[in-house]
């Protein structure tokens, strides 16, 4: 293996770490907030925003009209309601949604460390992408 491609090699494994270590730990954290949140809406530990009992009755009806009887916000509107028991849980979806965003970020260094530029506006373009499309900017016409 030439002097060129052993240093190749390397760079890759560092990316690859890198990514591959922030990775790990944003869907250890995502689960274990799932894990944690469910716990307390299971034993009641947080109450939650529609009661157990009610929910039953509200399982049949169209979103609009399940939206307006409950007042269960929409988007980014259940960051109000994150002390509640069935909204609690969205926390660890959006970790684990948006996980891949600190890898990301986290290559950038390593890219314009090697003076590599392409690669390293390739992952801020991805980034700006998902932070985009998260808040709600680039929609499929909804």
């Amino acid at each position: 293996m030439s002097r060129a491609n052993l240093t190749n090699s390397v760079e890759q494994q560092a990316e690859s770490s890198r990514y591959a270590l922030f990775l790990d730990w944003g869907t250890r954290v995502g689960v274990v907030t799932l894990l944690l949140s469910f716990t307390a809406y299971l034993f009641g530990w947080l109450q939650p925003h529609v009661p157990l009992k009610q929910l039953p009755t509200f399982w049949t009806l169209p979103v609009h009209t399940y939206l307006q009887q409950t007042g269960a916000p929409t988007g980014w509107g259940w960051l109000a309601l994150v002390s509640r028991g069935d909204f609690s849980n969205l926390v660890g979806i959006a970790l684990l949604a948006g996980c891949s965003l600190p890898p990301l970020l986290g290559l950038i260094p390593l890219y314009l460390h090697r003076r590599d530029y392409v690669y390293a506006a390739i992952c801020a373009f991805v980034a700006t992408v998902l932070v985009l499309a998260a808040s709600g900017v680039l929609t499929g016409g909804h």
